[in-house]
């Protein structure tokens, strides 16, 4: 089985009115815990890793192959996007489609809007060339992700829409009001700002970072306004540590690390499941 990019998944998650999960991998179990609940719940899911823990998996070649050859040995057979989050540079976005990834995020929100816009162009360009799909990043969403914290730049119309006529990506990441990490009280997202740019840009669907800890109902509310991504992290961190942490201290002189392991690895099957349900893609594929 091969994987699949957004183009393939997009639209329809859009016209339908659910969203597809994008859970990023911390190490291959968090990959091999993450199929296992896709299959389980017959949903389109996507695999991601952050460009900041690449190397420290082993590189992109290393996880493409890893991946790959995981999907075929655990015989899973719901689409699976192979997904780089945040790309930091046009070099790093490239050497990921040549390794096999089927879908990447170049980040360029930190950048000037006509800089973003060339970079993203060069992405693009190169991606289509491969059939893999590009998410672009407009504004800056809050919060920390791998160490890097940034605060919240509301993205502006009228620069969404320029990007994606100027780009023609797959995907846009607006911020709108999310955060990476843990949110400080309720999720205050721009639902107006949202509603205006679905409205404007009909055809392109949009990614929804920072996914952990929204409300349910406002989880909803952004997939009526077109949000066919929704990105988990932090959640799935915080389950395998806290199941971990509980297994260790009623087990304190263990060391069956399959076990310690598998204890985690259950917790984050876990939120995969509540997610899928939640974002409504179970029984999709």
């Amino acid at each position: 089985m091969t994987f699949v990019s957004l183009k393939e998944l997009m639209p329809e998650a859009k016209r339908n009115q659910y969203a597809i999960g994008q859970f990023n991998m911390n190490s291959f179990q968090w990959a091999q815990a993450i199929l296992r609940a896709a299959e389980r719940e017959q949903s389109p899911v996507i695999l991601a890793s952050t460009d900041r823990i690449v190397d420290y998996l082993g590189g992109f070649k290393l996880i493409a192959t890893t991946t790959k050859k995981m999907v075929e040995e655990m015989q899973i057979t719901v689409p699976v996007v192979l997904h780089l989050d945040h790309g930091l540079s046009v070099e790093r976005c490239k050497e990921a489609v040549d390794a096999g990834y089927s879908s990447v995020m170049y980040d360029g929100s930190k950048l000037p809007l006509e800089e973003n816009i060339a970079n993203t162009r060069n992405v693009v360009d190169y991606a289509n060339k491969h059939h893999v799909s590009v998410e672009a990043e407009i504004g800056s969403v809050g919060g920390t992700e791998d160490g890097v914290s940034a605060n919240i730049k509301y993205a502006d119309p009228d620069e969404c829409y320029k990007l994606v006529k100027e780009t023609n990506v797959d995907l846009l990441a607006a911020a709108l009001g999310s955060v990476h990490g843990v949110y400080q009280g309720e999720p205050d997202l721009a639902f107006d700002l949202m509603k205006e740019i679905s409205t404007n840009l009909k055809e392109v669907p949009f990614a929804l970072h920072g996914g952990s800890g929204i409300p349910e109902h406002q989880i909803i509310k952004a997939i009526e306004y077109g949000h066919a991504k929704i990105n988990v992290n932090t959640e799935s961190n915080q389950a395998w540590t806290n199941a971990v942490r509980d297994y260790l201290k009623q087990n304190v002189n263990s060391h069956n690390i399959p076990e310690i392991m598998q204890t985690g690895m259950k917790a984050i099957e876990e939120v995969v499941s509540e997610k899928i349900h939640l974002f409504g893609s179970y029984n999709k594929a």
